[in-house]
């Protein structure tokens, strides 16, 4: 599967709020590593991100871009709210071996309606 293709399935998924189905697109000792978040390290832990996630928020991905360059594809997408943010997938045997997106944490947090960290 191409990397555009396979992102385009986890698209999908995502927007299902579907973790199980989203972590499946992952290697077992990927790391997706969220700007505004610690690295997730391990499909299972992965899973629990995405479970915590779509419990806590409605999160839509509508693509802008997707672009693909060898082992990566290059993800830039919008939400319904108004958010904007960008994600890195390298792709190495049909699996997500490394995610890096760029998000705003504090415009996430407000639109969303959720409470804002002391750290902010």
């Amino acid at each position: 599967m191409q990397p555009r293709e396979l992102i385009r399935a986890w698209i999908d998924a995502f927007n299902q709020a579907d973790a199980d189905a989203v972590a499946a697109f992952y290697a077992e000792d990927a790391i997706n590593h969220q700007v505004a978040e610690s690295p997730v390290q391990g499909r299972e832990a992965i899973c629990r991100f995405f479970r915590e996630s779509f419990a806590m928020a409605k999160m839509v991905c509508i693509v802008e871009n997707l672009f693909e360059d060898g082992e990566w594809a290059i993800l830039e997408w919008r939400d319904p709210l108004g958010l904007r943010g960008c994600g890195f997938f390298h792709i190495v045997n049909d699996k997500i071996v490394f995610q890096r997106g760029y998000w705003d944490k504090l415009s996430f947090l407000r639109v969303q309606g959720l409470p804002l960290p002391d750290d902010l």
